[in-house]
């Protein structure tokens, strides 16, 4: 199972340096101000939090817990929930999508929460 999020997680690594480039090269110059910041909050996102995939997935390989699959599974939707309604926003003008991105966000703690708990909850040896 850590196989197939290390390769979520790395494949969100590439989106969000593909959609970076593109929000820096072909989009320079055409959104406004406060669609550049959408944008660039949900590429901050889209890196960090894919890096946060890779490394839970790898902590999968050492512990076989039901709170760190929870854990890597809300992480790696809500990456996806809060980022991709970010750049729904902006790319189709549709304000509504705002409206989704708190649950990606939500996700997002709880993943993290989980991944935490996983750890210290771990009878290390």
């Amino acid at each position: 199972m850590w196989t197939f999020f290390f390769s979520a997680g790395a494949l969100l690594s590439a989106l969000s340096v593909a959609v970076g480039a593109f929000g820096a090269h072909a989009l320079k110059g055409k959104l406004t101000p406060d669609d550049a910041a959408i944008f660039d909050t949900a590429s901050r996102y889209l890196a960090t939090q894919s890096l946060g995939v890779i490394a839970l997935a790898l902590l999968m390989t050492r512990l076989d817990d039901t709170s760190l699959k929870l854990g890597v599974s809300a992480l790696t939707i809500g990456t996806i929930i809060f980022s991709g309604s970010l750049y729904l926003l902006v790319f189709t003008g549709a304000r509504y999508f705002g409206a989704v991105t708190p649950i990606g966000g939500v996700l997002l703690i709880i993943g993290w929460s989980l991944g935490a708990w996983a750890s210290i909850s771990t009878n290390w040896q």
